[in-house]
């Protein structure tokens, strides 16, 4: 067996797969992963403020939280074992949220019974991002938003699970800590939460139902294989196992999916499919290339040549989750050159959806801005072009590095995801893994 990788410096390797990562790299990946599903609505948000009005962005933030959250909060519960209906559970699942990435949303609690507790911010990095934009993007996030995307998530675990704010922003003095402070208690069984009808329509979907496999041995030893138990208020991703983290980050990138799907189908709701394409297509652009260049420099991929460009697509949450056995992301890197890869999708179940709700959905043979943007992160020469042949494959690019060429200009997508801090946040090791 060949030692497992603390990052992806080395050569390339045509079969690399999560397993072959560390734990710590693979708890760095967790991390990246979060922060990115976090952060692509920071790109989809403004562009439906643009295309719908202002209005418009608090009622797609709601619907798209409702129509994906509680999925993943029930796949996260079956994935690591802590199935349940109290205050413990519903703190495990924003452990493991995307809408709660480790450090940049710095997430406190205190579990006081199975059915109170509280959780608080001393650091709130949307509310970071927002602050600047004055008290209405405030409370348009704080209040409008949070209200009814919080009490969804909560009722995954219990129907009548509620959230309610001791404080919250606009902060009063302006430099308050924590930044909010919530508690999540079992209300009124005559008051349970009222789920948006999308809910049902974004669980049907095949993304919904796909099984994660993963090894059956651990590669390395140490960390803990699920979260039954005791709840942790000091949980790190570095706790797990390394097959529990390749589960995770697995889930992770499902959570992201999940949510542009409802994103895409609030669009399709409001303007039709082409709407759904147009916007998903710019949403995935944005977050794929923000995504691409944080990567690089999280596993130390830094000198910018064509292997560097084939290692980001192996390991990008846009192109996961992928297992040993249930591929619903069926894709293939090779070099072919000095300065030239291809990159091949096969029929899989994220080409299958049948719709217009996915990322997947707005690919054509022809080059695809969000390909040519993870490879333009790394080497701004590189573009993409379909391949002369694609095979078996339903779908195939080439891409490569023109030397002789001008850099080409950022992508416009890019842009938006680079507004919040987000993009430029540096996550910092707590503690070293715990045996």
């Amino acid at each position: 067996m060949s030692p497992l990788r603390d990052d992806y410096s080395g050569p390339f390797a045509s079969d690399l797969g999560l397993a072959d990562f560390s734990r710590g790299a693979l708890a760095t990946l967790g991390r990246e992963f979060l922060l990115s599903g976090h952060l692509q609505d920071r790109v989809g948000l403004p562009l439906v403020a643009q295309r719908f009005g202002v209005d418009a962005y608090s009622a797609f933030s709601i619907e798209e939280w409702m129509g994906a959250s509680p999925i993943y909060s029930e796949r996260m519960q079956k994935a690591f074992g802590f199935v349940g209906s109290d205050v413990g559970t519903v703190f495990k699942n924003l452990q493991l949220d995307i809408g709660a990435p480790h450090q940049f949303m710095d997430f406190q609690f205190r579990l006081d019974r199975p059915d109170y507790g509280e959780f608080w911010l001393p650091h709130c990095g949307a509310l970071m991002d927002v602050e600047p934009f004055g008290e209405r993007s405030v409370r348009l996030m704080c209040h409008e938003i949070e209200d009814p995307t919080f009490d969804a998530t909560a009722a995954a675990t219990h129907p009548c699970m509620k959230m309610r704010p001791i404080h919250r922003p606009p902060r009063e003095p302006a430099d308050r800590v924590p930044h909010c402070r919530w508690s999540v208690f079992i209300g009124d069984e005559a008051e349970p939460v009222e789920m948006h009808p999308n809910l049902d329509l974004v669980r049907k979907s095949l993304l919904a139902e796909i099984s994660v496999d993963i090894p059956e041995m651990d590669a390395e030893p140490g960390g803990r294989v699920d979260y039954a138990g005791e709840f942790d208020p000091d949980f790190q991703l570095e706790d797990l196992s390394h097959r529990a983290l390749i589960s995770a980050c697995q889930e992770f990138a499902i959570q992201s999916h999940l949510l542009a799907r409802a994103f895409m189908l609030c669009a399709s709701q409001r303007e039709g499919d082409e709407a759904a394409l147009e916007l998903g297509r710019s949403q995935w652009t944005g977050i794929a290339a923000l995504t691409a260049q944080r990567l690089a420099k999280s596993l130390r991929i830094d000198n910018g040549g064509i292997e560097d460009i084939a290692k980001i697509f192996q390991v990008h949450p846009s192109f996961l989750p992928r297992s040993y056995v249930d591929l619903c992301v069926d894709l293939r890197v090779d070099l072919i050159g000095n300065e030239r890869l291809r990159i091949s999708l096969a029929d899989c179940p994220a080409l299958n959806e049948g719709d217009a709700h996915s990322w997947f959905a707005t690919l054509t043979k022809d080059p695809h801005p969000a390909i040519d943007a993870i490879a333009w992160a790394i080497n701004p020469r590189a573009h993409s072009r379909p391949a002369s042949d694609p095979g078996e494959a339903r779908f195939a690019w080439e891409i490569e590095i023109d030397s002789g060429s001008d850099e080409r200009p950022s992508p416009q997508e890019l842009e938006l995801a680079k507004i919040s801090r987000g993009a430029t946040f540096e996550f910092e090791r707590r503690r070293s893994s715990r045996a």
